[in-house]
């Protein structure tokens, strides 16, 4: 027994010195309190598992089973009817004692954290933008949106705007005849948030579809094909959307764009992800004015 203690303590001597060797820089004993329970915590959680660990090794070796053994057996093989050791059952419950503690009132819960700064510090700078440009003029709205749309949306939609070869929606117009065709025939349920019925598939099919499909891509002008009263149902005579009906499939209207930014949307190019949280109000009502300005 004693050559096991001597080699416990040398362990943790051993253990202690590689802990200190690897974040001793992190300890400045005095300078943080955070820091130095963590190295305290440290010493115990190595000093007390090192000594525990010898006490059952050592009963292991030279204690003998005893107690009544239970009824139950298999192949003549049973088990005592003894009590939960009572080292074990103070680590349980110490455990989570400290579990509490740490939870309710260690660190970081209620102690500075640099996430929460962060966080704090940039919903003052939103409140304060949102403040500075809250009567916004309409030149300067436009003004914002393309400064946006330059740095979020042109690596993919390209500086134009036009999709870069195909690889992104054109912004330049509503939508293409191609993805009204799409989603005629397979439906659609981008936008869950705000409109969280989607869209059937097979609401036409066959020139009626050809027909629709020209008629929303051209920007809903000239005469309305007979089965623009289906699509009108929900999308509104003038295509323009009803709230948590149908969207806008008219023109990038604020709400629209909104919509996109929040949900993503997939389509037959493929799928834009959501940048839900990435902009503020105001900028994302900004790109919904520069693209309306560069579709007219």
């Amino acid at each position: 027994m004693k050559s096991m203690v001597i080699g416990g303590i040398i362990l943790i001597i051993a253990l202690m010195t590689g802990t200190y060797f690897m974040a001793g820089d992190s300890f400045a004993l005095g300078e943080d309190y955070i820091n130095d329970l963590t190295m305290l915590g440290a010493v115990a959680i190595i000093g007390i598992t090192v000594f525990v660990a010898l006490k059952y090794v050592n009963q292991i070796k030279n204690d003998k089973a005893t107690g009544e053994l239970k009824e139950e057996n298999w192949d003549g093989i049973g088990e005592y009817g003894n009590n939960i050791p009572t080292g074990w059952a103070l680590m349980f419950i110490g455990t989570i004692v400290w579990m509490m503690w740490y939870f309710f009132i260690g660190y970081p819960t209620n102690q500075f954290s640099q996430i929460g700064q962060y966080n704090e510090e940039t919903n003052e700078y939103q409140a304060k933008f949102e403040s500075k440009w809250n009567n916004i003029s309409q030149e300067d709205l436009v003004g914002m949106g393309q400064s946006v749309f330059l740095v979020q949306c042109a690596p993919c939609h390209g500086i134009d705007a036009e999709g870069i070869d195909g690889k992104a929606q054109d912004l330049t117009k509503r939508i293409s005849k191609e993805s009204v065709l799409d989603v005629i025939n397979n439906g659609a349920n981008n936008f869950k948030t705000d409109f969280p019925g989607g869209m059937p598939a097979g609401m036409a099919s066959g020139k009626d579809a050809e027909e629709i499909a020209e008629y929303v891509a051209g920007g809903l002008k000239g005469t309305a094909p007979a089965m623009w009263a289906a699509c009108s149902s929900c999308h509104g005579e003038n295509g323009e959307g009803m709230d948590y009906v149908a969207p806008n499939i008219k023109n990038y209207s604020d709400k629209l764009v909104a919509t996109v930014l929040k949900d993503g949307k997939k389509s037959i190019i493929g799928s834009m992800p959501s940048f839900d949280g990435r902009l503020s109000e105001t900028q994302v009502k900004a790109v919904a004015n520069y693209l309306r300005s560069i579709g007219e």
